[in-house]
């Protein structure tokens, strides 16, 4: 598409565009329906095989058939030749008995599945996956069309605490052939009983040298899993949610391939900032998102939003929001959920809270709830489930959005309930929750409002008010000032928490930067 008079149009389909004004009024959801009743098919048609050999450049809006749906094969190869790639793992419902193993490959394929076993070299269990195909439609001067083909494997069944080894193949690719064996990977279930673990979580990480370094980090930290709270692979390099961003969906290939050396063997388990609204696959702009992506089923609506669920790992229960449901910065899918979301929320935290062996309530989400970066604050995350986080007495939010590190202290009633330092301590149930921004995992850094410094580990400024802000529903910016900025530090970083089980449960939180160093750690008790 481009810009034409003011008026987003199909280049090949010169009847096809939405006025600029009226884009700018009309829901994700609307402009969808508008666009897809007047859109033709494209004449144009290539793989992501030519994607991988790097055949395509350029963005832009584009569209892509219903996940799920057959998508013709214009190209024709023997599998022998079409090799996988981009392989990622997400737990299933329970990350005891349960894992999700994804991939994609170049071109169609005939009945892909995976192999499974307890040795490299014993992989005889062999489950049946499920090809999700997308088109999207080129666009002329810019780019071909492009088909892309991802695959995912329900594997259940499995042992607790135990770590299985696997390859993926297809009619004429098998995977224990020797020429494979070097791609087998291997995966570990959750233990059947808490026991120490370490999880991870950064938000905003997009394709680049930062952005594998982030990724690198990671997998030092050896961690069970990782959370990624949103805004994945920046394909919509726009984030408005409207038919008139930038958008290059060959970047998605650029990004599993990116991120498999740790997304193979690591779960990867993402939800969906304003960048991952891809308004042309959906009404809701998920459609790419729930073909490229196997989450746990365990949402409000399991079949229609990937980036709300529930899983247990351990002693601790761990929550995924679709903020775009409630943000007022970014309005485009306000309010799509007709409030089923934020009822299921206080189902679902209440359930964790009543569970026997759950210590801690931890909930990532795209959006920041508090932060003084240059989204600041969201008022509508603040309304509509703040209540919930005290009323359950979560221990942690974890936010991306701001492509910062930003920590505040305990939060109880919309204000610091308790100053927690670099290296301090906090209870929710009497303190309150602390909130951090985790949004240094790749893309282009963002700073802190002028004259406000940063505030690190080994970099401790006086503490003071922040002058800041928060967004209305009319999109307008409230002036603030906190007082909760605790920690603040311009760098790509992620977090790093060790959960422990046992007589003392607690969460211990660091934050690090590329390079290693800590920058921020602090504990969360239960009843300490």
């Amino acid at each position: 598409m481009s810009d034409t008079g003011g008026t987003v149009r199909d280049m090949d389909t010169p009847d096809v565009g939405i006025p600029r004004p009226l884009a700018e009024r009309l829901s994700m959801a609307e402009q969808y329906e508008y666009l897809r009743s007047r859109l033709v098919r494209r004449r144009t048609l290539v793989t992501a095989g030519a994607v991988a050999s790097g055949l395509l450049t350029g963005c832009d809006t584009a569209f892509a058939g219903k996940p799920g749906t057959a998508a013709p094969a214009t190209s024709r190869a023997p599998g022998s030749a079409v090799a996988p790639f981009g392989r990622h793992l997400a737990f299933g419902a329970d990350p005891r008995t349960r894992m999700r193993i994804s991939w994609q490959v170049p071109l169609a394929v005939k009945r892909p599945y995976v192999r499974v076993g307890t040795r490299p070299d014993a992989l005889g269990h062999r489950v049946p996956a499920e090809i999700r195909p997308l088109r999207t439609p080129g666009v002329e001067g810019v780019r071909p069309a492009l088909e892309q083909y991802y695959v995912h494997a329900s594997v259940d069944g499995l042992a607790p605490g135990t770590t299985y080894y696997y390859g993926v193949g297809h009619d004429g690719w098998e995977p224990t052939a020797p020429a494979h064996r070097a791609a087998i990977a291997s995966f570990r279930t959750a233990p059947a009983r808490a026991e120490r673990f370490v999880f991870t979580a950064f938000g905003d990480q997009g394709v680049g040298r930062a952005a594998h370094t982030s990724d690198d980090l990671m997998l030092r930290q050896k961690p069970a899993f990782h959370l990624h709270a949103g805004d994945i692979c920046y394909a919509d390099v726009s984030g408005t949610g409207r038919t008139t961003d930038g958008y290059d969906p060959a970047s998605w290939d650029l990004f599993l391939k990116q991120n498999e050396h740790v997304a193979r063997s690591v779960p990867w388990m993402v939800t969906t900032g304003n960048h991952d609204m891809e308004a042309w696959y959906s009404p809701d702009g998920y459609g790419g998102q729930l073909a490229r992506f196997r989450l746990p089923e365990t949402g409000f609506d399991p079949h229609g939003t990937p980036g709300a669920y529930a899983f247990t790992y351990g002693n601790a229960g761990f929550v995924a929001l679709d903020a775009n449901d409630v943000s007022y910065e970014i309005p485009a899918n306000l309010g799509h959920s007709g409030g089923r979301q934020t009822a299921w929320l206080d189902r679902t935290l209440g359930r964790l809270r009543a569970a026997d062996g759950i210590d801690f309530v931890v909930v990532f989400f795209h959006h920041c709830a508090y932060s003084t970066s240059r989204h600041a604050s969201d008022g509508g995350v603040r309304r509509e489930w703040l209540p919930l986080f005290g009323k359950h007495r979560v221990d942690l939010v974890i936010n991306g959005h701001n492509h910062v590190y930003e920590r505040t202290d305990a939060i109880k009633d919309g204000a610091p309930g308790r100053a927690v330092p670099v290296g301090g301590s906090t209870d929710p149930g009497r303190d309150g929750t602390v909130y951090v921004t985790a949004g240094g995992g790749g893309r282009d850094l963002y700073g802190f409002p002028s004259g406000v410094a940063d505030s690190y580990e080994g970099h401790v400024t006086r503490h003071r008010a922040v002058e800041t802000f928060a967004w209305t529903k009319g999109r307008d910016r409230a002036p603030e000032t906190v007082e909760w900025s605790r920690v603040r530090y311009t760098g790509f970083s992620l977090l790093s928490v060790e959960v422990r089980a046992g007589a003392a449960p607690r969460l211990a939180v660091s934050a690090l930067a590329q390079d290693g160093r800590r920058i921020d750690h602090f504990e969360v008790r239960r009843g300490g």
